[in-house]
């Protein structure tokens, strides 16, 4: 009979739904259950919020592209310059956002160390798929001669050169309140001048006596700018050579050198006797064009000298060629003749 009521036991204990086992478990234990659904919904929030927002807005940011289309620098001192910029933006506005302003250093990439030659202050912008983003008429210091020195340098020869852009801000992020930091990073390919390549002096004029500032030729000089870049020069003088030897300076005023052709009054003082000898030598006596060298001397404006334009400038010798056959004649009624 024992034997019998412990079967009937066991049979009751393992013979009961586990539904209802849980169901009291859940009766009693609810709350702690509703806790930790609430730890685990909060938790995910905050990953969405404080991880993936962060790096969703970080990936929008390094998708993007800069475009710059004008760099204008003015009232160039000798320590400082004013630099205006005209740029877009151009970005996936799938997310909503507000980019804080932020201080952006200016370097060449393909220099190391990455020394800046600028730092620009770029204004507020949003992640519109066209953003257009204009810095204007900013002061800007000097603050590693080397560094602009190298990159004026490396325009004026260059056919294109790589410039980045880099700086820290915030990205603030449509319905939600809190600011995210983000890196801002982006290398644009710019166009060089390529050493004034092309450039002419249609028009030139020798006189014999010179004038009152001891200048015996002028001209009108046509000099070709291939980049973006507009740059408030000032007064500029050149070392004039001629087979090798230097044989005067050629002078160039109130120069401001802007993207496209600009045409120049020049002035020089020029020793005659090497371009006589010179133009009496074939194959000059027979074309009456001469080959003359230029080579950045000094460069001042409003009364400041300016290296880091004059040691740019000096960087190389740009050869232009000159009718010397066709002023003699007006000049001198001269006619060329092979010796």
């Amino acid at each position: 009979m024992a034997d019998e009521n412990k079967a009937v036991v066991t049979q009751q204990e393992y013979g009961r739904p586990k539904g209802g086992k849980f169901r009291r478990h859940c009766a009693r234990w609810w709350w702690v259950h509703l806790i930790i659904f609430i730890c685990i919904a909060v938790l995910v929030v905050c990953l969405v919020i404080f991880v993936g927002v962060p790096h969703i807005a970080q990936q929008r940011i390094n998708k993007a592209t800069l475009e710059v289309q004008s760099i204008v620098v003015t009232h160039t001192q000798s320590e400082n310059f004013t630099m205006s910029i005209g740029s877009t933006i151009h970005a996936d506005d799938s997310v909503h956002a507000v980019i804080d302003p932020f201080v952006g250093e200016m370097y060449l990439e393909d220099l190391e160390p990455h020394t800046p030659f600028a730092e620009v202050n770029f204004p507020q912008t949003s992640s519109k798929s066209h953003q257009i983003v204009n810095v204007t008429q900013q002061f800007v210091p000097i603050k590693n001669m080397e560094a602009f020195t190298t990159f004026n340098t490396w325009l004026l020869l260059n056919e294109t050169l790589r410039v980045t852009v880099k700086g820290k801000t915030h990205v603030k992020v449509s319905g939600i309140g809190k600011k995210f930091s983000v890196d801002f990073k982006k290398t644009i390919t710019m166009p060089g001048i390529q050493d004034f390549k092309g450039t002419t002096v249609p028009e030139s004029e020798i006189s014999i006596m010179p004038d009152d500032n001891g200048d015996n030729f002028k001209g009108i000089t046509t000099i070709p700018n291939r980049s973006i870049v507009t740059f408030e020069i000032g007064n500029v003088s050149f070392h004039n050579y001629l087979l090798g030897e230097e044989i005067g300076t050629v002078y160039i005023d109130n120069m401001i050198l802007r993207p496209g052709v600009n045409n120049y009054s020049m002035h020089a003082n020029i020793s005659q006797a090497p371009v006589l000898e010179a133009i009496a030598q074939k194959p000059y006596c027979q074309t009456g064009i001469i080959p003359f060298q230029l080579r950045g001397k000094t460069v001042f404006n409003h009364g400041q000298p300016l290296s880091y334009f004059a040691d740019a400038l000096a960087s190389a010798n740009q050869t232009v060629e000159i009718d010397i056959g066709t002023d003699l004649k007006a000049a001198l009624n001269y006619t060329l003749s092979c010796s």
